[in-house]
């Protein structure tokens, strides 16, 4: 009994601090939504004199500010009521707290957890360490992993598309639209209005309002149904290597933060791996695609070229030296490889040609496009003894049935879409993946024993899930698989005929189209039927 009278203070002091920083927060809230805006006039130079622009450019930029502080009004009741509904909620806790009276002969029952909840803050956190937040959590296999969905200021590209949703749509539904700007707030919140945990250097002078909604650069999110929602938020200024990062976490109640740092990546090369036997004029096209993105715009990339065989060598030769004397590029190496192709061979014998310490890798097949965007979201979604990623590719479909009713297909960079008819989330596919060397060694690398294709991926993504890194997957608009036709050897075990049957259908066409095709005659048919009952119509 005495050791419970001395808790019970302690435990309202606490309720009591609680209750007054909320109070204080809610205050604070309604100072901010109360606050008159500023005037337009004074944010806006040239409007009262300056006749540069006509009215109607002046109506769209006060309708777009009008826009954005109904969207800031917007988040800040949402905010009010969550606070109010977290007041009401602490408060019936105090109040259940000074009138609880412990019954005579089990004071030991109260000092257990079973007895005793815990507060609502402490419940939160403990949403958060169930997460995958701080390390990665160990799975049985790939099917068990939530994957994430991407989304910039004014698309959202998700895998699970169903009857309506398409791989790339914009936010039209409010409540996603409302959920993901409230979240993109509270960041921009913590950013500007940093804690001494977020790892700010002190030599560098804090300035309030410094970023804003414009230097929102990509997001990505999930929703566990038995944990909350994950929030990973990256920021940057305008031609800017350094970005902000921000992890919000939302346990089924208001959104919390979890950490706010800084991310530089102008000294992060990445390492290009591309395994490769034949296709010379597939790797002329893949190289002009290197030269523009990586050569031309990026110029923090090295290429690492391993070829299998001789058929082909001297062309794909050729074409780097090429590529070196035009654009004064060295940052390559070709490894010649005399033995019968194995991409998992290929991309092994490429991580251990780099001598230069630890390196961040980009396993890329040759019929992969990728802009430069996808670079940046290589860097900061790998980092070493801590994140692998694994982007999910757009694959295209088979440009003669896509464009079928043209007389050809338009150029590649025209075909670089995501539409349901023009190509899918091959989310089944993991050979695309960025990754430090240091973690590639660690886990183990590839099993070298499985030859031609498919199965080495997964193998290996299985292994990074029964690690304690954390796995990242999600779509990503930038990087594109362009079609070309499979071929299914006989060669291969029938665990993996039947993988490559299956990659070698989905790949052809959407069902739409599929069926189409299936019915073509089916089709024809029912014209010809129309056809000769217009004929045969007597005339009026």
């Amino acid at each position: 009994m005495p050791r419970r009278g001395l808790t019970m203070p302690s435990r309202a002091r606490w309720l009591f601090l609680g209750l007054f920083l909320l109070l204080m927060l809610l205050l604070f809230a309604y100072l901010l939504e109360c606050t008159p805006p500023a005037d337009v006039s004074m944010a806006m130079p040239g409007l009262a004199g300056d006749g540069g622009y006509g009215k109607e450019h002046y109506q769209a930029l006060l309708q777009e500010q009008e826009e954005r502080h109904l969207n800031r009004a917007a988040s800040l009741k949402r905010q009010i009521a969550q606070l109010k509904q977290e007041l009401q909620e602490m408060g019936d806790k105090l109040k259940l707290l000074q009138e609880r009276k412990e019954p005579p002969g089990v004071q030991g029952l109260a000092e257990t957890k079973d007895q005793e909840p815990g507060d609502l803050l402490e419940y939160l956190h403990s949403q958060i360490d169930k997460a995958e937040v701080g390390t990665g959590a160990r799975f049985p296999s790939e099917y068990a992993v939530v994957p994430f969905e991407s989304f910039t200021s004014s698309k959202v590209y998700q895998l699970e598309m169903g009857l309506t949703r398409h791989p790339e749509e914009k936010p039209v539904r409010k409540d996603r639209r409302d959920e993901l700007v409230e979240a993109v707030e509270a960041a921009l919140d913590i950013i500007n209005n940093p804690d001494e945990e977020d790892g700010v250097e002190d030599d560098v002078p804090m300035q309030r309002q410094t970023y804003s909604d414009i230097h929102f650069t990509e997001g990505l999110y999930r929703t566990e149904r038995d944990k909350g929602t994950l929030y990973e938020l990256f920021f940057a200024k305008e031609d800017s290597s350094s970005f902000r990062h921000v992890t919000l976490f939302r346990p089924f109640g208001p959104l919390m933060k979890v950490r706010s740092t800084s991310v530089e990546t102008s000294g992060v090369v990445i390492n290009v791996i591309v395994p490769l036997a034949g296709r010379v004029e597939t790797f002329s096209q893949f190289l002009h695609n290197f030269r523009e993105v990586c050569v031309q715009q990026d110029r923090r990339v090295h290429l690492t070229v391993v070829y299998f065989g001789q058929e082909g060598l001297q062309e794909v030769k050729l074409s780097l030296e090429k590529l070196s004397s035009e654009e004064s590029f060295s940052n390559y190496t070709l490894v010649p490889v005399d033995e019968e192709f194995s991409r998992g061979r290929g991309l092994d014998i490429g991580a251990h040609a780099w001598n230069r310490g630890d390196v961040l890798m980009f396993f890329c097949d040759v019929d992969i496009q990728f802009t430069l965007d996808f670079l940046n979201t290589c860097r900061l979604h790998a980092s070493p003894n801590k994140r692998v990623f694994y982007p999910v590719v757009f694959s295209l479909y088979n440009p003669a049935i896509v464009y079928g009713n043209l007389d050809q297909p338009p150029p590649v960079e025209l075909q670089l879409n995501h539409k349901k008819e023009a190509g899918f989330w091959r989310d089944f596919g993991f050979g695309m993946t960025c990754q430090y060397r240091s973690d590639f060694l660690n886990i183990g690398g590839f099993d070298l024993d499985v030859k031609g294709w498919g199965v080495e991926d997964v193998h290996l993504y299985r292994k990074y899930l029964r690690s304690d890194l954390i796995v990242t997957r999600t779509p990503v608009a930038g990087l594109f698989h362009l079609w070309h036709e499979k071929q299914c050897v006989d060669e291969l075990t029938p665990e993996q005929y039947s993988m490559c049957i299956q990659s070698k259908a989905m790949n052809e066409a959407s069902h739409s189209h599929l069926g189409m095709l299936v019915f073509q005659e089916e089709i024809k048919a029912h014209l010809r039927k129309q056809a000769f009952k217009t004929r045969s119509k007597p005339e009026g």
